[in-house]
């Protein structure tokens, strides 16, 4: 009796190892007898215990944080320079046979390729073109990846870390372009000016008139203002056709 009860309880122990269920993101890698025999799932499937062994593979995207690099430029600037890859395995098989350690492996090759890449930029270039950089990164890190069967999703550049030399360097560099800037617009402005003062005498030069009704516009604004007394002198002008006036009489 009891070698039957033992019989029985291995048989339903074999069959449970024999069963296997793996989600939708998930896919079995089997090997019979060290031969590979291919990739399986989702869902339920069988293998034979003691024979099949299976690797289960995730095809969800990961997440690959780069450490920080030291890196100098091609302009001769030490910087630190971090970065975040995502990748999925797009072929469990070849992640598994191709590679010892795919995850190992993608996060050494994206920190040579970070180094490599970055060094080959100047430091304006990193600052400026980063969206560029970050392409070439994905597609240098892809090509090297895809006979694991690995698919590069995309590599972003984090966080540049430039020396406080060279950060104080280029708080100068950007105020003296502000300085820069403005005295562009005022020099503009100022010939804006002097055109609409010029086009103005010409008219004023054209109809004296003008320069009259001017005079007394500044008057009108004088006198709105809050002062106590006002002196201001009286063009002759204004009183010639009086003095005509009177000559003739």
């Amino acid at each position: 009796m009891q070698p039957l009860i033992v019989l029985i309880v291995l048989g339903i122990i074999l069959l449970t190892s024999a069963i296997k269920i793996f989600r939708e993101y998930e896919r079995g890698v089997v090997f019979r007898l060290g031969r590979l025999i291919g990739d399986k799932g989702p869902g339920i499937f069988f293998i034979i215990p003691l024979v099949d062994r299976v690797v289960k593979v995730s095809l969800r995207i990961i997440t690959l944080d780069v450490p920080t690099q030291d890196v100098i430029s091609k302009d001769n600037v030490s910087i630190k320079v971090n970065a975040v890859i995502l990748y999925r395995v797009l072929e469990p098989s070849k992640a598994i046979v191709e590679v010892e350690d795919y995850l190992y492996a993608t996060s050494q090759l994206a920190q040579t390729t970070l180094r490599s890449i970055l060094g080959q930029a100047e430091l304006d270039e990193l600052l400026a073109q980063r969206d560029k950089i970050n392409q070439e990164l994905q597609k240098i890190i892809d090509e090297h990846t895809d006979p694991w069967g690995i698919k590069v999703v995309s590599v972003e550049v984090k966080h540049v870390d430039l020396p406080p030399d060279m950060q104080r360097a280029m708080a100068k560099q950007a105020e003296a372009e502000r300085e820069r800037r403005a005295k562009v617009i005022h020099a503009q402005g100022e010939y804006q000016a002097s055109e609409t003062l010029a086009k103005a005498a010409a008219v004023i030069s054209k109809h004296p008139e003008a320069l009259q009704l001017r005079y007394l516009q500044t008057l009108s604004e004088i006198a709105s203002e809050n002062n106590s007394t006002t002196i201001f002198p009286i063009p002759i002008d204004l009183f010639e056709p009086f003095i005509k006036g009177k000559l003739t009489k």
